[in-house]
């Protein structure tokens, strides 16, 4: 056994990074195949080959073979003997209904709906306007309405990207002193759930649009918090549940620009208590140029929805503009922190 110090691998020359940056898609489109495929859900009951999958799946077995070598490579799938090829734990997350909700942030997000929006980005730098109008006609959200089935992948794939969070949020802040949160935009009360099952006192009061709410009721039921969660409908743009101690905006600030911030954020300053809080969970931008997710997400924000991440010196200003005093910034495991404001 070989038990001499390895050299530390060498970072590739910069052209080589940006060529593997520019190349990144081909990963996406490949796990985004073996999700289309249901591949996981097919090998779920054991080691298969490609040929005995082809006909289930409705593929070409020799190629559907290169796919799945191709994963293996990648660490989803794990070639055997016989040409069988197996799940890794990796493949197992992949399945539906897996925790993680990865086959579906993996739909949404290397789907062609998406990948549409993103090839409009360079208009989207040239103009401040979303590239996601400009391929479909219409906001984000305007579509989803129409788009049932991938209005409730988007939802579930939320969860995918921000399922850790939820959990340390609830680690992080004091929920305690709350006798009624409200999660104004909550969707499927994935963060509203999280933080009743870890205290015990406050109720919960879930808001979103009719259609995406759709799928919340089962998940509540999940978590064992449904009776002590009310669920109603509107949107966030005219009113918001009035009387609660804390008002929960999880990722929705993100999404809209300025005047429609302010709009969110004065209907909430309007309807909660003289001493309620307000807490934003977002990704807080560095002020400094490190490197950090929620910079990435920034350009998401600008390509998909039109919004845009903060530094926190550019959310006490918009908090300032909407009659909030910003309070703290509490950062938390994962990298998102929560920005929590009072009443002016």
């Amino acid at each position: 056994m070989n038990t001499a110090p390895q050299p530390a691998a060498e970072t590739p020359p910069p052209h080589v990074q940006l060529v593997q940056m520019a190349g990144g898609y081909w990963v996406s489109k490949i796990v985004y195949a073996a999700a289309k495929l249901n591949l996981a859900d097919h090998l779920a009951g054991g080691p298969k080959t490609a040929d005995e999958l082809a006909g289930p799946i409705g593929a070409h077995g020799p190629t559907l073979y290169r796919l799945m070598r191709t994963l293996a490579g990648l660490g989803v799938l794990s070639q055997l003997d016989g040409g069988r090829f197996g799940l890794t734990p990796m493949g197992e997350a992949l399945k539906k209904g897996a925790p993680g909700s990865a086959y579906e942030t993996v739909l949404t997000m290397a789907g062609p709906t998406f990948i549409a929006a993103f090839e409009q980005i360079v208009y989207s730098v040239k103009t401040g306007k979303t590239g996601f109008e400009k391929a479909f006609g219409m906001p984000i959200f305007d579509y989803f309405a129409q788009h049932q089935e991938e209005a409730s992948l988007f939802s579930q794939s939320m969860v995918g990207i921000h399922g850790g969070e939820p959990p340390a949020i609830a680690a992080a802040y004091d929920f305690s002193g709350f006798e009624t949160i409200v999660d104004v935009g909550g969707a499927t009360g994935n963060m509203l759930s999280a933080v009743l099952s870890a205290y015990e006192g406050p109720r919960g009061i879930l808001y979103d649009l009719p259609h995406v709410v759709t799928d919340a009721p089962p998940s509540l039921e999940k978590s064992g918090v449904a009776d002590r969660v009310s669920i109603e409908t509107g949107s966030f743009f005219e009113s918001v549940p009035s009387g609660g101690d804390a008002y929960i905006l999880s990722h929705i600030i993100h999404d809209w620009n300025e005047d429609q911030c302010l709009t969110i954020l004065g209907n909430v300053r309007r309807a909660m208590k003289p001493d309620g809080k307000l807490l934003i969970v977002e990704f807080v931008l560095p002020e400094d140029d490190s490197p950090h997710f929620g910079k990435i997400a920034d350009i998401i924000m600008l390509v998909v929805p039109g919004g845009q991440e903060r530094t926190p010196t550019e959310y006490e200003e918009l908090l300032a503009k909407a009659g909030f005093k910003m309070t703290r910034v509490v950062a938390t495991e994962t990298p998102v922190s929560i920005v929590e404001a009072e009443p002016a």
